[in-house]
């Protein structure tokens, strides 16, 4: 019944078996705890010391044959905790390794609702200012609403900025989205109106197929690129473009 969450904590099949069997039945000799358990006498042996040395279970002597007993369940916690303590020990070093073998460039795609949530979750993370070209207001489709209000709490609380160059069309058809975003914005040229997005933040180049205007197409395809040297130059002509579009005016 309870056997595949003491797995997930960790426990062998076995050690499960055995540890909820003395769970339900109560302290029990070898032979008793090998048939309730379902696990051979052979092996039953050499699991309960592995649970004795795990602190759950302990060995009551008495005349005539051992008996085993479950340690309280909550123990368990205990056992949680102590691998979360020992996790957060190792991570420094786990993380440090992780980022001198990460190839410096890759490219990777996510697609769809999720892999949106996944890519405003990777800018967070490198918290930088973020610079968008051919804006459509997907961030605002009604199905992101609550995670957005996150994001861009987080986004404040890192002190980000949004420079987005919107397509002309947003102010006819998701006009509250500059606003929501705050500025600077701009607005390309309705001649310049294309079916993709490309986002520049950090060392990420990123490409959108499949925005629509205040909403996500179910084909949206997230084309991420990681490169510095990309990303820098992609930033050179993002500025080109900002430079020689106007200020929106008073009605924008």
């Amino acid at each position: 019944m309870h056997g595949e969450i003491l797995q997930e904590l960790g426990l062998s099949p076995n050690e499960a078996k055995i540890y909820e069997a003395l769970i339900t039945f109560g302290g029990s000799g070898v032979s008793s705890i090998s048939l309730r358990s379902g696990v051979h006498r052979r092996n039953a042996y050499d699991t309960l010391h592995r649970l004795i040395e795990k602190g759950l279970v302990s060995e009551v002597f008495s005349q005539g044959e051992t008996l085993f007993e479950a340690v309280d369940p909550g123990k368990l916690m205990e056992v949680v905790k102590e691998k979360e303590r020992r996790l957060e020990d190792a991570l420094p070093s786990l993380m440090t390794t992780f980022q001198s073998t990460r190839a410096p460039q890759r490219a990777y795609i996510y697609k769809g609702l999720e892999g949106m949530k996944n890519f405003l979750r990777e800018a967070l993370k490198v918290g930088e200012d973020m610079y968008e070209f051919g804006a459509k207001g997907g961030w605002f489709d009604p199905r992101l609403e609550s995670f957005i209000a996150w994001f861009l709490k987080e986004a404040k609380r890192k002190k980000m900025t949004f420079y987005h160059i919107f397509d002309w069309e947003v102010q006819q058809k998701v006009p509250y989205v500059p606003e929501r975003v705050g500025k600077p914005y701009k607005f390309a040229p309705k001649k310049y109106t294309s079916e993709s997005t490309i986002e520049v933040f950090g060392d990420h180049v990123v490409t959108f197929t499949g925005l629509g205007f205040g909403k996500l197409e179910d084909d949206l395809t997230i084309f991420v690129m990681v490169s510095p040297r990309l990303a820098e130059s992609y930033r050179i002509w993002w500025q080109m473009m900002w430079d020689l579009l106007p200020e929106p005016t008073n009605n924008s």
